[in-house]
């Protein structure tokens, strides 16, 4: 029976997927940091608000670990395959900066074109985000 690759790890390390998968843990790093100001939460309850700041500052350590094992896993591909434990976190911070780029292009608010940052760098990350989606969840054999 032939072992499964990951071919997540082969778009990490040969095909520069690290690039667009560390730009948007950046990114949901930043997200974080500053969910209070973000117009989504600044109506919700006193008590809601605070139950998610604390959870943002139990998730941006994660965060940091996640792109210490990036950047020290991408020597080969066997390195690299030990990242795939972490592709629902990396899932998640790609579909974070997909949704705050439709928020900033969609809305215009400030605090999401202030977080996307360069907007026209942003849209075109867009393709390069559903790519990384679509490659990091597959496996072959």
């Amino acid at each position: 029976m032939s072992e499964k690759i990951w071919i997540g790890a082969i778009y990490l390390k040969d095909e520069g997927g690290y690039e667009i998968i560390l730009k948007s843990l950046r990114h949901y790093k930043n997200r974080l940091k500053t969910i209070g100001k973000s117009p989504e939460l600044k109506d919700a309850a006193g008590m809601f608000g605070s139950i998610l700041n604390q959870q943002a500052m139990k998730t941006i350590p994660k965060i940091d670990e996640v792109v210490q094992r990036i950047q020290g896993n991408l020597g080969d591909i066997q390195s690299a395959s030990k990242l795939s434990n972490d592709v629902p976190f990396l899932e998640k911070a790609l579909a974070c900066y997909e949704a705050d780029i439709h928020k900033a292009e969609d809305t215009g608010q400030e605090y999401f074109v202030k977080l996307v940052g360069d907007m026209s760098k942003a849209r075109g990350d867009l393709e390069t985000i559903k790519i990384a989606l679509d490659k990091i969840k597959q496996y072959s054999g």
